[in-house]
């Protein structure tokens, strides 16, 4: 029943229209005994008396009435396709908001095959649900009521006889309910699987070449394809077991109403009109409780997909907006500070006591081991992670009191792993403010040395690039991420090893370029090169989650400790040697 609601509440505006096509749905139905009952006049009134004065009335009362159901049938498809899809364009439309909103923990937590696979297949049984399930089930129950109503005025005894094996139906069916639902949940879980195999594939399919692993992913998918084969042939054989016991008991309702009804006849309790409504109407008994298996099958599908999809909808993001949280409506300066902080995931500590204090407009540069928690620190200030102990501030308010809109508007962020739409290199650029100027563009392009290269392809900044930057460098997807993080003029840019795949002569002119930028930003630079992070107000070496040396460049290198290690063997200098002024 919850999942009823829950799909009435999103067929918005279109919810009278699926009232409408449920009400067509029940007279359409009931109008299926109308020329039966006209037959049994015809052969009773007309035919066996001979007296063809009702004939044609009879006969065009049946046309009319045929004609009649039709239009109204179609009207009802038009209306329930209306209102399915808008239901399906409704969830489609809440399900992606919602993913927007949700943080990194939760797509940690799932992969993107199985999401695809709710946006798209989930999704659309959903759609089937409305436009062909609901209609089918209630024609079904309708024309089965109807029918035993009206056989029950005709002769009370024979269609007793026809409702007595009716119960046997519905406990068949009520057995098969109960096996076939928890088998739809786990074909529902080998086709997630599958659908992740092949998109990792796609999505890594450099990797694969580069390892000549195209055998092995081939094995791998041709694995969870013929899992999703063999559960759904399982499936499938589950419902051809029952199907029999359930045709059989459905057309015992016809051999009972020529033994039953014949007999009846030569007693003289039925017409010959009556008897062949009866057995007009054996189909309208015989259907309905045939087709509750497959309706079943369907309806269990259904159901499996609302709880995969109800998963998604009422998932709690943890980094949400705090109640007293507001957009401040001007630009931050870039003073930044971190308070004690700590975090700590399901019970491991990836941050330890920090704290460090860097100016508007000054530059912290962080050093540290692969795991130590640069990217994790960096990413408080965003409120990707929010930490378990202390505060991170900025301009003297904790980053909490802002809006998540807010916060993210002015903190630019170009990172290592870059990811680039499939979309023009001007559109990528200007990401955070789809309404720059062209010439803007392009300045932020030569800001970060993307504007050579850029203007070298084929249509220069109207070019579509690949998904994820498919025909680029590692070096030209970095500048453009530097280009699409400078565009937005944050006030504080985060630069996550972002220099990593660049020459060391474009390094120094991008180092060169960040100092000069028209508009006041402070910098926080993720590096491993020591080049990168040398001119920093403040550098901080992290491992473990801890700060284990804080300084400047040179104050570091006179500690002689880890930096200076780092520093010398980039430098291809002995521990011992002297360090230059």
């Amino acid at each position: 029943m919850f999942r009823i609601k829950w799909l009435w509440k999103y067929m918005g505006e279109k919810r009278g229209l699926f009232v409408i096509a449920m009400a067509l749905s029940v007279i359409t139905s009931a109008m299926q005994i109308i020329n039966p009952m006209l037959s049994q006049k015809l052969i009773d009134d007309v035919i066996t008396p001979q007296d063809t004065t009702f004939l044609l009335p009879i006969l065009g009362l049946m046309m009319v009435v045929q004609l009649s159901r039709l239009v109204m049938r179609y009207t009802m498809v038009v209306l329930l396709e209306k209102s399915s899809q808008c239901a399906f364009n409704g969830l489609r439309r809440k399900m992606y908001d919602v993913l927007q909103n949700e943080d990194s923990r939760f797509f940690h937590g799932i992969r993107t095959g199985d999401l695809m696979t709710r946006m798209t297949n989930d999704l659309d049984l959903v759609r089937h649900a409305i436009s062909w399930i609901s209609y089918n089930t209630v024609d079904s129950i309708v024309i089965f009521l109807v029918a035993l109503i009206y056989l029950g005025s005709v002769n009370l005894e024979l269609m007793l006889c026809l409702a007595a094996i009716a119960p046997f139906i519905l406990l068949i069916t009520r057995f098969f309910s109960k096996i076939i639902h928890p088998m739809f949940v786990t074909l529902r879980a080998k086709l997630s699987s599958l659908n992740t195999v092949a998109q990792e594939n796609i999505e890594g399919n450099r990797v694969v070449k580069a390892f000549a692993r195209e055998d092995y992913e081939i094995r791998k998918f041709e694995e969870k394809n013929e899992d999703y084969r063999r559960m759904n042939l399982k499936t499938t054989y589950v419902g051809v077991k029952f199907q029999p016991f359930i045709d059989l008991l459905s057309q015992s309702l016809t051999v009972t109403t020529l033994l039953v009804g014949g007999i009846f006849m030569i007693q003289g309790k039925l017409t010959a009109g009556e008897i062949l409504a009866f057995s007009s109407l054996t189909w309208a008994l015989a259907n309905p409780l045939r087709n509750l298996g497959m309706l079943i099958n369907d309806i269990q599908r259904f159901f499996a997909s609302c709880q995969m999809i109800i998963e998604i909808f009422y998932a709690q993001p943890s980094i949400v907006d705090h109640y007293h949280a507001k957009d401040p409506g001007k630009r931050p300066e870039g003073d930044i500070e971190y308070r004690d902080v700590s975090l700590k995931i399901d019970g491991s500590v990836i941050l330890d006591h920090i704290s460090f204090h860097i100016k508007p407009g000054q530059t912290l540069g962080i050093l540290g081991t692969t795991g130590s928690g640069k990217t994790t620190l960096t990413g408080m200030l965003t409120r990707i992670n929010d930490p378990t102990e202390g505060e991170v501030m900025l301009d003297g308010h904790n980053v909490q009191d802002y809006t998540l809109q807010a916060l993210r508007r002015y903190v630019g962020v170009a990172m290592q792993d870059v990811f680039l739409f499939s979309d023009s290199v001007d559109a990528n650029i200007a990401y955070g403010r789809p309404d720059m100027d062209p010439e803007e563009v392009k300045k932020y392009a030569h800001v970060a040395d993307a504007d050579e290269f850029i203007e070298r392809m084929q249509d220069g900044y109207d070019t579509l690039i690949g998904e994820r930057g498919v025909g680029l460098s590692g070096g030209q997807k970095q500048r453009l991420s530097l280009a699409r993080a400078l565009a937005i003029r944050p006030s504080v840019l985060i630069l996550d090893d972002t220099t990593s795949a660049v020459d060391m002569e474009t390094e120094k002119y991008l180092q060169n370029q960040l100092r000069h930028l028209d508009f006041n930003c402070t910098k926080i630079i993720i590096a491993q090169r020591i080049s990168s992070i040398e001119d920093a107000d403040l550098i901080l070496v992290l491992d473990e989650g801890k700060v284990i040396e804080r300084g400047t460049h040179q104050e570091l290198l006179k500690n002689r400790g880890f930096y200076h290690h780092i520093w010398a063997i980039q430098n291809s200098m002995e521990e011992g040697d002297q360090i230059g002024a």
